[in-house]
């Protein structure tokens, strides 16, 4: 089967050969080679998470400290990261250094733009890292925390950061395609055709579950809007101050940057104290109009004006806060107070989510181990502005590392708090009741034990008026953080003021993602539209730009002003659909990365994303199949449609609904999440079929093999291919008279 262009032997090298390596632009450098102290310092590292993997595992029963899980974690990374993911880039990839990227190629400005790769890394994992590795780790924990851990660590390293990796690579072999775009032209039109429409409206929904979640955490938060607010005009700053005043200078506008974010921080508890509350406190509904209006503002600027340095602003706070969480874990040493596995696992009657440990875990945990939303902006933004292939490594699998230790400190912050508050908070009036008796009698019930009195003392000591029912895992993130930080720093004194600020985090880590999966979501848009109209394709095309901006974010924007609206939630209803959509999505990612790779003459490294696409669809096809054909009302969408609609032929209210009227919007919910549900699995699985076909072609056919990849062209770039350059990479820099941050090789003067 012939080799594609990336391996060097289909194309004229650059004068000298494959530049600063000797040879071929996969071959090892000396300074990746193994010395005996390398291998001691591994080998120490491989020791310390076996150790944290062993007390785990191992544990029966007795409290354990939860910084064996951190120790677990870690360690595990670190071999994953300098074993695994090298091993991907050079060997199954084969990453070209002397390659031009389309970032360098198509530089505009607007959305192709080189930046530098510590910037692209902030940008990259804030817009990966929204709501889902705070939320759905800590709703599994009443799994316990062993299942969940093993999830988030194992599925990180062989699946989640794969993917994003892969996908990064081959988006940015292609111009930047649209994970859509990439399934039409390299699997076929049946198959591209359902990926194109299963990826949109699936983010379409994601996109709106997202906003939901931050209009419910801002709403009537004088504190939180101000802060979110003001990381806005910062970013614009900075965005100016690279581009225009002092370019280049990261470090330098990275210490003005946080400077700034810190004082809006605490600007923000001012201003929630003064006569301005009132103006930043806001309804539910004016928020949804604000997020509309900057989500199109922020699909159709510069890239380098308010996304880039936005995101790069915000991954200081987020990277920053768990960083300084994970020390205080080590400080206090918190014992891990829930079970390694509940009773729920096996019933699969858990009244936080419903449903057995598989499938329901891994669907619940997506963002941290696997998430299919990472393939979007790894094929949206991202390769629009990577500097050089070599970085897909860092920037692909290191950024989807960091957003996993986000999950395990959500783990640890569900667990570290008593089950029995855990329950309280996590579980639905319907099951709980709505007075601290009701819910002290319910969750000893189911076996964890607690007083009305402390759950009424956890409120106080956070200055909440309850905290029953504060169903969908923020509140737990954030007692569970306002536990650690008051253990270290302030005492009980200081629970509220962490808890707060913990709930403003998360309101940054997700708004983050909105505002970047809104630009993919255009540039996915514009890339489908091109089939039709071709200047489409042009994202420099201004009327192209602002109505596939204004499709996008008038889709999510109106299932979120529904959501709101909606006496029930409306939106929210969504929630068990939400992480199905995601997982379905990674498998299209997959899918498109396995073919790509059998294609390109890489058949004997396909397994590398075949076995995690093999493994997700068993998981959420499963999972599908149990909420469609289920006759459990807790699990299957259309049984619970049945019975609300047995119910309003009856003519009576069954709770939680209290009108009539509430009882049809239950039953329109239910039956959307059940037709979308049908839907997904449908085009996912002639995705599949279409992609099987495709590979089976190419293996039997190789002669007929026909990639979209872009020709190669030579990179005058110079920058590194990690976060901190090697001694080797720091010599190149300096023969090119370039800074840490690398950049264009000037043209001799004639």
């Amino acid at each position: 089967m012939p080799e594609p262009e990336a391996t060097g032997t289909d194309r004229t090298p650059p004068p000298g050969g494959a530049a600063s390596t000797g040879g071929r632009p996969d071959s090892p450098s000396p300074s990746g080679r193994l010395t005996p102290q390398s291998i001691a310092v591994w080998a120490l590292v491989a020791l310390i998470g076996a150790i944290g993997w062993g007390v785990l595992a191992l544990s029966r029963g007795e409290e354990i400290s939860a910084a064996w899980l951190l120790a677990a974690a870690l360690g595990s990374y670190a071999i994953g990261y300098r074993f695994y993911a090298r091993f991907i880039s050079r060997r199954v990839l084969r990453v070209d250094k002397t390659r031009a990227t389309p970032a360098e190629r198509l530089d505009n400005g607007v959305d192709f733009h080189p930046t530098d790769r510590r910037v692209l890394f902030g940008h990259h994992f804030a817009a990966v890292a929204g709501a889902g590795p705070l939320v759905g780790p800590v709703l599994a924990a009443q799994m316990g925390y062993l299942p969940g851990t093993i999830w988030i660590v194992a599925g990180v390293i062989f699946a989640g950061a794969v993917q994003d990796m892969v996908t990064l690579f081959f988006s940015t072999r292609r111009d930047g395609r649209s994970l859509g775009q990439m399934a039409r032209d390299e699997i076929g039109p049946v198959g591209g055709a359902a990926a194109l429409v299963a990826v949109f409206a699936i983010m379409i929904i994601l996109l709106a579950v997202l906003a939901l979640v931050i209009v419910n955490a801002l709403a009537h938060s004088p504190w939180g809007v101000f802060s979110i607010g003001m990381t806005i005009p910062i970013a614009l700053f900075m965005g100016v101050y690279l581009r225009v005043l002092r370019p280049g200078r990261v470090t330098e506008v990275s210490a003005i940057g946080v400077a700034l974010l810190l004082l809006a921080i605490v600007a923000g508890g001012w201003v929630a104290e003064s006569s301005w509350a009132d103006t930043f406190t806001l309804e539910k509904e004016t928020l949804v109009v604000w997020m509309i209006v900057y989500g199109f503002i922020a699909s159709v600027l510069p890239v380098w004006l308010l996304l880039a340095p936005r995101d790069y602003l915000s991954t200081f706070m987020k990277v920053g806060t768990i960083a300084l969480m994970a020390l205080g874990v080590v400080i206090a040493m918190p014992t891990l107070r829930m079970p390694s596995v509940t009773d729920f696992a096996a019933r699969g009657d858990g009244p936080v989510f419903a449903g057995s440990m598989f499938p329901f875990v891994f669907i619940t945990i997506a963002c941290g181990a696997l998430s299919g939303f990472h393939s979007l902006v790894a094929s949206g933004t991202t390769p629009k502005m990577i500097q050089k292939e070599t970085q897909v490594r860092v920037i692909g699998y290191g950024a989807m590392l960091t957003e996993s230790f986000v999950a395990i400190m959500a783990v640890i912050a569900a667990c570290i708090i008593e089950p029995g508050l855990f329950f309280a908070v996590n579980s639905p009036p319907g099951v709980i009741g709505t007075t601290v008796e009701t819910a002290s009698a319910a969750v000893t019930n189911f076996g964890f034990a607690i007083s009305p009195d402390a759950l009424a003392q956890a409120a106080k000591d956070v200055e909440e008026a309850s905290l029953l029912s504060r169903t969908g895992g923020a509140p737990t993130f954030a007692l569970g953080m306002s536990e650690i930080f008051s253990a270290v720093i302030g005492g009980t004194g200081m629970k509220a003021f962490w808890y707060h600020f913990a709930i403003m985090f998360e309101a940054l880590f997700i708004l983050t993602t909105v505002d970047a999966g809104t630009r993919v979501g255009r540039f996915m848009l514009q890339d489908t539209l091109g089939n039709v109209h071709k200047s489409f394709r042009d994202v420099s095309w201004k009327p192209g730009v602002w109505l596939a901006s204004a499709i996008v974010v008038g889709g999510w924007g109106y299932f979120l002003w529904v959501g709101v609206k909606d006496p029930l939630g409306g939106i929210n209803q969504l929630f068990p659909l939400f992480g199905i959509a995601n997982q379905l999505l990674a498998a299209v990612a997959l899918a498109v990365c396995t073919t790509l790779l059998v294609k390109s003459g890489r058949l004997k490294w396909a397994w590398v994303t075949g076995v995690p696409l093999a493994w997700d669809v068993a998981v959420t096809l499963t999972a599908s199949y149990q909420k469609i054909f289920s006759d459990d009302v807790k699990v299957g969408f259309f049984a619970q449609r049945d019975k609300y609609q047995a119910g309003i032929d009856a003519d009576k209210v069954l709770p939680p609904a209290k009108t009539m009227g509430e009882m049809h919007t239950v039953v329109t919910n239910a039956t959307v999440d059940g037709v979308l549900s049908v839907l997904f699995a449908v085009l996912i699985i002639i995705v599949l079929v279409d992609a099987g076909r495709t590979c089976f072609k190419a293996i039997a056919h190789p002669e007929s093999v026909r990639l979209s990849e872009v020709p190669w062209t030579e990179s005058k770039i110079v920058a590194p291919a990690g976060l901190i350059a090697t001694a080797e990479e720091k010599a190149e820099l300096a023969a090119a008279g370039l800074d840490s941050g690398g950049g264009r090789v000037k043209e001799p003067v004639a």
